[in-house]
């Protein structure tokens, strides 16, 4: 997509949603783009007041580059690393674990707060507290763990997922592996069907539930509301609670009693650790069938797509993503208006522009997901007669 575009997009986000707004810069793997771009994008995004987080697989994102994009105003670096990708050598999780390792000192030290994504499919359902336990002893450096629930989004060769993936059973799985019965009901983010959350407190590896007390974190929560973090500063962190807590004197004394038992519950860890204190955290994101869609669902939905004529939530784009990445882009140029083809990268004239979204006209090998099955009934053939 040309630069142009991009930027277009991203002015827009800023309009619809203003500073501080969290923004994937996603793909596709966004480090397949000219570098010089990538650090474009973000240094626009972070122009603009708002925080740009880098969505990869890892691959290309050496430490040279994230340092780069660091420097250029990059929040966060979330790396997507699990057995759904099919990663030559790599045969388990535990396997993987030597994997996300390697990544993790890539960013070790650059002021970024490092995400792992995974996919939780039937192959890896087992696993869960193996990869959690990963991460409890590398609390220093990972803040946040997101568990995504395999759905048919019209993409990869997964299907239906199996009946014991929920939430529930997910959320149980990663409590296992965290040693501890996590709370996964406060905050509440988006809606409860497609999102948990749960907060830790990491002392020596051993992991303490931050949410243990529900009134008195959400009533830290409504305190908290609209009072800008900097996440990739504890100590601004810990400032701004501080001063949004002190300005509540009804908070003071549950405060206070909060920490006492806090500290007296993490004592042996605190000791072993010289004091050292981590947070983090874990998600749970149960994304949508394509085809069977909920509007309150959808109406609730926190991770918008930024498309070419503005947010939609990403369960509809899936379900529309055929349409959106094949439909010819207006790009105002010098020269006048022009239609990017996403197809060959062609810029075209309006009269000249071709249809070239009629998927009965495209090579199969440009097609994936529902447009390819759809092409190939249209064209009365079936997958192995494509191969």
């Amino acid at each position: 997509m040309p630069l142009r575009e991009i930027f277009r997009r991203i002015d827009m986000i800023y309009r619809h949603y203003g500073p501080r707004t969290d923004i994937q810069v996603s793909g596709g793997d966004p480090t397949l783009r000219k570098r010089h771009e990538l650090v474009a994008i973000v240094r626009r995004i972070a122009h603009l007041g708002m925080r740009p987080t880098l969505f990869t697989n890892g691959i290309k994102a050496t430490r040279d580059l994230l340092c780069e994009l660091a420097a250029n105003g990059l929040v966060d670096v979330a790396f997507h690393i699990d057995m759904t990708q099919q990663r030559r050598g790599y045969g388990s999780e535990r396997d993987l674990n030597a994997l996300r390792g390697e990544y993790i000192e890539r960013a070790r030290g650059l002021g970024l707060s490092v995400f792992f994504n995974t996919t939780v499919f039937a192959g890896n359902f087992a696993e869960i507290p193996l990869i959690v336990g990963f991460f409890r002893q590398h609390a220093d450096v990972v803040k946040l763990a997101s568990f995504q629930l395999q759905a048919e989004t019209g993409r990869g060769i997964l299907r239906r997922r199996a009946d014991r993936i929920t939430q529930e059973s997910v959320a149980a799985r990663i409590s296992a592996g965290a040693g501890i019965r996590l709370n996964f009901d406060i905050p509440r983010i988006g809606h409860p069907s497609c999102n948990r959350y749960a907060a830790c407190l990491e002392a020596n590896a051993t992991l303490y539930d931050l949410c243990d007390d529900p009134k008195y974190s959400r009533a830290v929560i409504g305190r908290m509301a609209g009072t800008p973090i900097d996440r990739a500063s504890t100590g601004r962190v810990v400032r701004a609670l501080v001063g949004a807590l002190a300005g509540d004197r009804r908070l003071w004394l549950p405060t206070l009693r909060f920490v006492l038992r806090k500290a007296w519950q993490m004592r042996f860890s605190l000791f072993a650790s010289r004091g050292r204190v981590n947070k983090l955290s874990f998600f749970i994101h149960n994304f949508q069938d394509a085809e069977r869609l909920r509007h309150d669902r959808c109406m609730s939905c926190i991770f918008m797509v930024a498309t070419s004529h503005g947010p939609v939530s990403m369960c509809v784009y899936n379900a529309k993503r055929d349409k959106e990445i094949l439909r010819p882009l207006a790009i105002d140029t010098a020269d006048g208006r022009r239609y990017w083809d996403p197809l060959s990268g062609a810029m075209a004239r309006p009269h000249e522009q071709a249809e070239n979204n009629d998927t009965a006209k495209l090579p199969l090998k440009r097609l994936k997901g529902r447009t390819r099955r759809r092409a190939l009934t249209a064209r009365g053939l079936t997958g192995s007669d494509a191969r």
